[in-house]
C-alpha cells in the first residue's frame, strides 16, 4: 500500500467483507457439510467486492473457498472477457484462511498477484482442527535432499513473495501501521471478527461427527 491511510482502509474493508459478505455465506455452507473457508476478489482501486464465495465441498472436494471464488469470477459474474476486471491490474484476492497448495496454485494460474488472508495455517490447524494445509505442503511439496529433518522443518512451507503473487496476512498489514494506538484498535477488531468463526467451526465439527455429507474425504 502507498501509505498508512491506504493500509487502514484496506484492513477495514477486508474485515468488513468477512463480517458482512463471507460469514453469511459460510453459515449456510457449514450447515451443509462444507468447511469454513471463504474468499473475495476486490477492486484494487475502489476495494469494492467483485466476487464473494465460500467453500462448497458438498459438491466437489476441489471447490475450496478460493477456487469456488475464482470459478465464479470467471464463469458466472464476468462471462464476457471484455467486461471482466484484469486479475493482475485491477484485483486484490482475499482469503479468510491462508490458502492451501491447491488454492495457491489456483491464485497463481489465474493471475491474481496481490493476496491477503485473515487466519494462518496454524490457526486452521489449532482453532479449526483442519491440519491438511500444512500436512500436504509438508508431505507432498517439501522435498528433502541432503538436509536433516530439522533443517527441512525450518524451511518455509512456500514463498509468500514470488514471481506470481505476494501474500500477506491482515496482521502483517496492521504491523506496518505507523501508530501503536491504531495498531491496537485493529488488533481488537481482528480478534472480534475472528471470533465470528467460533460458532461456524462448532457447527462444522458437529456435522463432521454426525456424518453430514461432504464429497471431501479430508474433514
Amino acid at each position: 500500500m502507498s501509505n498508512s491511510s491506504d493500509a487502514s482502509e484496506l484492513i477495514s474493508t477486508l474485515l468488513r467483507t468477512v463480517e458482512d459478505r463471507i460469514v453469511p455465506l459460510t453459515q449456510h455452507g457449514v450447515s451443509c457439510g462444507s468447511k469454513v473457508f471463504g474468499a473475495a476478489i476486490l477492486s484494487r482501486s475502489t476495494l469494492r467486492p467483485f466476487t464473494v464465495a465460500t467453500n462448497n465441498e458438498r459438491v466437489s472436494p476441489l471447490l475450496h473457498g478460493e477456487i469456488n471464488c475464482i470459478q465464479q469470477f470467471f464463469t458466472v459474474d464476468y462471462q464476457d472477457p471484455s467486461a471482466r476486471p484484469d486479475p493482475q491490474k485491477d484485483c486484490i484476492f482475499f482469503a479468510t484462511h491462508e490458502p492451501c497448495s491447491l488454492c495457491l496454485s489456483g491464485i497463481a494460474w489465474s493471475g491474481f498477484n496481490e493476496l491477503y488472508y485473515l487466519f494462518t495455517y496454524e490457526d486452521s490447524r489449532d482453532l479449526f482442527s483442519i491440519p491438511y494445509d500444512i500436512d500436504i505442503l509438508e508431505q507432498v511439496f517439501r522435498v528433502q535432499g541432503q538436509e536433516s529433518d530439522e533443517q527441512v522443518k525450518k524451511r518455509p512451507l512456500y514463498n509468500k513473495a514470488n514471481k506470481f503473487f505476494k501474500g500477506r496476512s491482515v496482521e502483517d498489514l496492521v504491523n506496518d501501521l505507523q501508530y501503536e494506538a491504531e495498531k491496537e484498535k485493529f488488533r481488537m477488531e481482528i480478534r472480534r471478527v475472528k471470533d465470528l468463526y467460533n460458532a461456524l467451526s462448532e457447527t462444522y465439527q458437529k456435522g463432521k461427527k454426525s456424518g453430514t455429507e461432504s464429497s471431501s474425504i479430508w474433514k
